[in-house]
């Protein structure tokens, strides 16, 4: 015969388990969106350097076939060789 209320346990409900649902699923839901975003800038990062290298090939100069284009010079000097 205390004074204190006493706390009767929620029995779960229909309403209680279709909330949960709905938290789960739209949880789910954004998880989803997220993986789908992050593939789809992968696939672009991908494409994006395929086309610059691609761009980058097709306009070649002359110069280009010259066989030290491009070479950056090498430390052999010094080294006791």
């Amino acid at each position: 015969m205390s004074t204190e209320p006493e706390i009767e346990a929620e029995a779960p409900t229909a309403e209680n388990e279709t909330a949960e649902e709905t938290k789960e699923s739209s949880t789910l839901k954004v998880i989803g969106w997220i993986s789908v975003g992050l593939a789809v800038a992968t696939v672009g990062f991908f494409v994006g350097r395929e086309l610059l290298s691609r761009y980058k090939f097709n306009h070649r100069s002359p110069y280009d076939f010259y066989a030290h284009a491009g070479e950056k010079p090498t430390g052999e000097f010094g080294l006791g060789i």
